[in-house]
């Protein structure tokens, strides 16, 4: 256990991370309709991101110990 987090961290995180999810859900659908190859790649770099990010909180939620 690296360390503690509040309840309301906790649910703060969970809140990002619920939108995290679905920015990468629609970066990822989208980069596959759009013709422009300028938008395809921002949208790629985006996703990528978008799911390392997704990762670092879900290995946030994962090691921290809810304290109240």
């Amino acid at each position: 256990m690296v360390g503690k987090i509040a309840l309301h961290e906790r649910l703060e995180v969970q809140e990002i991370l619920a939108l995290k999810n679905l920015s990468l859900t629609k970066s990822s659908m989208m980069k596959g309709l759009v013709g422009c190859e300028e938008l395809k790649s921002i949208l790629t770099m985006d996703a990528t991101e978008g799911k390392q990010h997704v990762e670092q909180l879900t290995e946030l939620l994962k090691e921290r110990e809810v304290v109240s």
